[in-house]
């Protein structure tokens, strides 16, 4: 097996680490390491200080779950906001989908993932029981299960449906826009639009 050589402990241990971020690979890793030695040693230091004021001081919205810099995050703190509307997300990704639609102005609910027991995934591990706490305060009106159109996402969208169908709160999906095995960060923003506006009632979904 082939092993690369490198002049340097210092060289290897930083392209070692880079090439434990996703779809990188070792190349890739040892180019991006000589790309920052070029760099003057203040933008590596700004670089790195980045990264490291990211994970220690990112919070998580107390309210929705979403990333925020403070513990009620900009969305859920801006009064424009129309409250009685819910949308359910996997992650921050499908946030920033949905926003950049510019066709949602309610807010989110961050789940944090979807259920799926190949990957040990149950619904406890889920910030679905807030969710419902949420529901159950009295403020919502509607909540838009916008996960994913994958078997994943669909046993999730079915698992809050049960776990909501006896409030009196509108429950609904997206519209069809969104092909069978999408995720929302791969469609496009027209699409993603389209089936909020044109959003259904999840029980008549699966009706059809």
């Amino acid at each position: 097996m082939h092993m690369d050589r490198f002049p340097s402990r210092l060289l290897e241990n930083a392209v070692n680490e880079f090439a434990k971020l996703p779809g990188i690979g070792r190349k890739s890793a040892l180019r991006l390491v000589l790309h920052l030695l070029k760099q003057d040693v203040q933008d590596v230091e700004i670089f790195g200080n980045s990264l490291i004021q990211l994970r220690s001081e990112i919070k998580h919205c107390k309210i929705c779950h979403n990333i925020s810099d403070t513990d009620v995050c900009s969305i859920c703190a801006n009064p424009t906001r129309n409250p009685a509307l819910i949308c359910v997300v996997e992650n921050i990704k499908d946030v920033m989908s949905v926003e950049n639609t510019h066709q949602f102005n309610g807010l989110y609910h961050v789940l944090g993932g979807i259920i799926s027991p190949m990957d040990g995934i149950g619904p406890s591990d889920l910030e679905i029981e807030s969710l419902v706490s949420r529901v159950n305060e009295g403020v919502a009106e509607e909540v838009i299960l916008a996960l994913s159109t994958t078997m994943e996402g669909d046993t999730t969208n079915f698992f809050i449906f049960k776990k909501l169908k006896n409030t009196n709160i509108k429950i609904s999906t997206l519209a069809r826009g969104v092909s069978i095995g999408d995720e929302l960060e791969y469609t496009d923003e027209v699409t993603l639009g389209r089936s909020i506006v044109n959003r259904m009632s999840f029980e008549d979904s699966i009706i059809k």
